[in-house]
């Protein structure tokens, strides 16, 4: 899990990035963040891949990073639904919307470290759970 924590501060560092520039090139805070949250999922794919659960068996890396993002949606909710919430109801957040994005990723992390260990690099990243 510590690992997995640090790869989503990575993650969270390139989610802030690509939304500051998205704003800044005029996408605004809600297509921004929708950017931004891919290339953050992306990121923290190769990174888990990589790192954090490296001892497991390899699938195919296109197929499995398809898989993260799918089994990863219950984890968007969260993420995106909090961050959502924040910039439609505190100004504060809406003028700075990485708060917003700390806030939803930390809302995210617990559901998408489960998912991501128990079916995603689990049993070969094959979708079947793993024992653990």
């Amino acid at each position: 899990m510590l690992r997995f924590g640090v790869v989503g501060v990575a993650g969270f560092v390139v989610d802030a990035g690509v939304l500051t520039a998205a704003i800044a090139l005029g996408l605004g805070p809600w297509l921004g963040r929708v950017l931004s949250y891919l290339a953050a999922a992306t990121t923290t794919f190769a990174l888990n891949r990589a790192w954090t659960f490296r001892e497991a068996a390899r699938a195919r890396p296109v197929q499995q990073w398809a898989l993260f993002l799918a089994v990863n949606l219950v984890g968007f909710a969260f993420n995106y639904g909090t961050y959502a919430a924040l910039i439609a109801f505190i100004p504060m957040v809406a003028a700075t919307p990485v708060l917003g994005v700390a806030a939803g990723s930390l809302a995210g992390l617990v559901g998408n470290f489960i998912l991501s260990r128990r079916f995603v690099f689990g049993q070969g990243g094959n979708g079947r759970p793993s024992r653990n």
